[in-house]
């Protein structure tokens, strides 16, 4: 298994961001996740959503929905896991 970060983000109280992450191999299994970096402790702080858009006969785009629902603006990792 190959994981990474794609990028990192900052959502404020309530708010939704989309991002989307393109010429992916089609062959590929690939895990979508998203870490909070700022500490809030005693609440869940993140929710997410990922769509697939199969661009061409050879490669994928990935559309990320993250969701802040903690009580503070908070940063981001959005990683990723290609499975073997």
């Amino acid at each position: 298994m190959r994981v990474g970060t794609q990028f990192t983000g900052t959502l404020n109280p309530g708010q939704t961001g989309r991002w989307f992450t393109f010429n992916w191999p089609q062959g590929w299994h690939v895990v979508w996740y998203f870490m909070p970096t700022t500490p809030q402790s005693g609440s869940p702080q993140i929710e997410w959503e990922t769509e697939v858009e199969r661009a061409s006969a050879t490669s994928v785009t990935y559309w990320l929905t993250v969701k802040n629902i903690g009580s503070t603006q908070m940063n981001f990792e959005g990683r990723y896991a290609v499975l073997n």
